[in-house]
């Protein structure tokens, strides 16, 4: 008889945590009152999504031609874009001054890699020649057409010779970058300088 005492003790346990755990259950998830929100229907919650998909940033004055750029792309973000062409700025005339073809074949068009090659061809290039600072001052136009962004921007750099400070020269630039709209590859072109 002792087994068959401890199957109905069993039981009652069993019984008491199945209570205290729907007790627990009530507090967390409340009960139903007479009084129910209105829930959204499907058709406001799409309504909602279509809103903020083109969720646009604050913009300064310089870049407010992104805006048409936003308004096609929904992935587009303009922060990275823009470090993005800095670097691409930055690494383009390093391996121009240096006379690396091969690094600015991935980066630019045929027609300006053409250019820059002529260019090292006929020396035109400065080896010496390192970066002193580099700011992007704005963007000159924006275009969004058959699938493809067009970026120009309009950059200011600060270069010196020879590890000498002193021969500091400012220079004034006008970049054009481009993109498929459905590339999956973070790299922009340069089209045009």
């Amino acid at each position: 008889m002792v087994y068959g005492d401890l199957q109905f003790f069993d039981i009652i346990v069993f019984a008491v945590i199945a209570v205290f755990l729907i007790y627990r259950l009530r507090n967390v998830l409340g009960k139903r009152t007479g009084y129910q929100k209105n829930i959204p229907t499907n058709q406001d919650s799409t309504k909602k999504k279509v809103s903020t998909k083109n969720n646009i940033p604050q913009l300064k004055d310089n870049e407010q031609k992104l805006l048409k750029i936003y308004e096609a792309v929904e992935s587009f973000d303009h922060k990275s874009f823009m470090e993005g062409a800095k670097k691409a700025f930055e690494i383009i005339i390093t391996a121009y001054n240096q006379g690396e073809t091969h690094t600015l074949k991935g980066l630019v068009s045929k027609d300006v890699f053409t250019a820059f090659e002529r260019a090292i061809e006929n020396k035109t290039n400065n080896p010496n020649s390192q970066f002193y600072s580099l700011v992007i001052d704005g963007v000159e136009d924006a275009k969004f057409e058959n699938n493809v962004m067009k970026i120009t921007l309009r950059f200011t750099s600060e270069q010196f010779t020879n590890n000498d400070e002193n021969t500091v020269i400012k220079k004034q630039d006008l970049w054009t970058f481009e993109k498929k709209a459905d590339s999956k590859s973070p790299e922009w072109i340069l089209t045009s300088t």
